[in-house]
């Protein structure tokens, strides 16, 4: 499996030269304050990992992990596995700059925003991830775009409907009091989310035939 976590990140080293150039932009727009890295370089990772699934269908390399022992699982394991540790690189990095730039502006450092900021890139990028990775393990990278759209759209559309017969700010002022349990709830959730998305992907990729 640890084979198969390299070929992912071999096949991303193209997008090496970019990903700097990027970083670049991004560092001097959080100097002049109109941009923040906490979110964006994540999220750039997860999507430039979609692009592995393209060529894995490209180069036909589904029908040959699949006559490995475990291939399949071993397979949809590693794309998780990769993806994650791009992630927290990304976000260790990301944290790092953002102390940098934090403390060049402001000569303070707010620990508490820094960790709410940081566990809310981890978990709007793992949740991107959960909802990706099953979609384009059943109706492969261009499909899967366009089915989240669709669900997006329509999660938008009923929660517009909803909004006039549910008062979702008394909700939301109800539960305030797990606020103070946020750094602990958010952790459990995530690994809760992508236990299920790997799971449904790998049953998934199981019953595929190649």
């Amino acid at each position: 499996m640890i084979g198969l976590i390299k070929k992912d990140f071999l096949m991303l080293k193209g997008n090496f030269k970019t990903w700097l150039i990027l970083l670049f932009v991004y560092i001097v727009m959080a100097f002049q304050e109109s941009m923040s890295l906490a979110f964006l370089l994540p999220f750039m990772c997860v999507v430039t990992m979609l692009s592995t699934f393209s060529y894995d269908s490209y180069n036909k390399w589904d029908a040959y992990v699949c006559s490995l022992p475990d291939g399949r699982k071993n397979s949809v394991r590693a794309k998780y596995i990769a993806t994650i540790l791009l992630i927290l690189v990304t976000v260790i990095i990301t944290t790092i700059l953002t102390i940098i730039i934090g403390y060049y502006r402001t000569k303070t450092i707010n620990l508490e925003s820094m960790g709410e900021t940081i566990m809310g890139a981890i978990f709007a990028t793992t949740l991107l991830q959960s909802i990706m990775y099953p979609a384009i393990y059943k109706f492969g990278v261009e499909k899967a775009r366009i089915a989240i759209f669709i669900v997006v759209f329509g999660f938008a559309l009923i929660g517009g409907v909803l909004s006039k017969y549910i008062d979702f700010e008394s909700i939301i002022q109800g539960l305030a009091f797990l606020e103070n349990y946020m750094m602990i709830i958010i952790p459990i959730i995530i690994v809760v989310m992508l236990y299920i998305s790997y799971k449904i992907s790998e049953a998934i990729y199981n019953r595929k035939e190649y």
